[in-house]
């Protein structure tokens, strides 16, 4: 059950916050500007490329790898291929992952390395693995790590992640905002350098602004009713979150907010792209989870009993190319079935800002959602 009243109290949130999650959403912003300037000291501004690599290969743990995986290769498009590689082992911790390059990959392919562990075994055998293979590697993991002293020198590229000293107070939650844009912004100044997507300096300062502006709209002194992130999390308590996105940038977005909810509220969610989402969840609104489902819920005891569970759609949304939207039929086929729908869309900007936005007020969604409804 979600406490509400724990919303509107800044003190309150502070102390549940353990894992310093909100603090590390209000400081997206300060840790792009950090990052940015990592990748500046090691020298990612000065970097020369003869051309595009023919594909670009990322490695790391958990969701922050995953999620970088996803936003480089959306904002790449076609213009090289982004593949995640995925760990294999026997548990997700750090001695028992492993990591293998495709048999295809070699001396015209960029390795990205991306985590903020970086004494992952695995990981610096990935790296010898791809030095004898030609592929040029570059890493972003903590300084003083068996991955720096790896990737350093003069066999490859390293990028100090960007951290914070309440990172190390509790164990790194892998969908923490800090983490995502720790580990993101290097790599997008060194794929702007490549010439594969457009992220100059210019740009990230943007994001940081950006990041810093979501932080104080919806940061915990801001009240529920005029706060978006606040009000989200109060929409999805006791519901499946039926994420829907529309536009290029709204996809990974949603994909991560449904990942964040998931690993830091317990909060299970389906996520999928518009139009395909109005036939792919089509079924899931019409079965029991409509909130039309179950007539006897208006007798329930609201004391005694828990609420049924139902859906909600929360629609993230980009400007779409060309005006085509999908956006009036989705909110048909939802209010058809008696199914809440909320709405999230960014201010104007470019594509890294918008992005950034919707990033932003979903994380602190998930992070208000985690932290209102845990146990006391």
């Amino acid at each position: 059950m979600l406490d509400e009243s724990l919303l509107d109290s800044p003190e309150g949130l502070a102390e549940a916050d353990h894992r310093a999650l909100l603090r590390g959403a209000a400081e997206a912003g300060a840790r792009v500007r950090t990052a940015a300037r990592h990748a500046a000291e090691a020298g990612v501004g000065d970097l020369k490329p003869d051309g595009r690599p023919r594909a670009v290969l990322i490695a790391g743990p958990g969701a922050a790898a995953t999620q970088t995986a996803d936003l480089l290769g959306t904002l790449a498009g076609a213009g090289s291929p982004v593949t995640r590689l995925a760990p294999t082992g026997v548990a997700p911790a750090a001695g028992a992952l492993r990591w293998e390059l495709p048999g295809w990959a070699g001396s015209v392919d960029l390795l990205l390395i991306a985590t903020p562990d970086g004494t992952e075994p695995g990981l610096s055998l990935l790296c010898e693995q791809a030095y004898r293979r030609g592929l040029t590697v570059v890493a972003v993991a903590p300084s003083g790590t068996p991955l720096a002293e790896e990737a350093g020198g003069s066999r490859g590229l390293f990028v100090p992640m960007a951290t914070a000293p309440y990172d190390h107070d509790e164990p790194l939650a892998a969908s923490a905002p800090g983490v995502l844009w720790a580990l993101l912004t290097p790599l997008l100044a060194l794929l702007d350098r490549t010439g594969l997507l457009s992220a100059p300096p210019e740009a990230l300062e943007k994001v940081a602004d950006r990041l810093d502006s979501i932080a104080e709209r919806c940061g915990p002194a801001v009240a529920t009713y005029s706060n978006a992130a606040k009000t989200l999390a109060a929409e999805l308590a006791d519901s499946l979150p039926v994420v829907w996105t529309e536009g290029v940038s709204a996809g990974p977005a949603g994909r991560r907010f449904a990942a964040a909810l998931a690993e830091l509220s317990g909060t299970p969610a389906v996520v999928a792209e518009l139009p395909e989402a109005l036939a792919a969840h089509s079924a899931l609104l019409a079965g029991p989870l409509a909130a039309s489902a179950d007539p006897d819920d208006f007798f329930r005891d609201r004391v005694e009993e828990a609420p049924a569970l139902h859906a909600r759609v929360v629609l993230l949304r980009d400007r779409p190319l060309g005006g085509l939207t999908a956006a009036p039929s989705a909110r048909e086929l939802a209010l058809t079935h008696d199914t809440p729908i909320s709405e999230l869309e960014p201010e104007e900007g470019g594509e890294l800002e918008t992005l950034a936005e919707l990033i932003a007020v979903t994380d602190f969604a998930a992070v208000y959602l985690a932290l209102a409804s845990a146990p006391r």
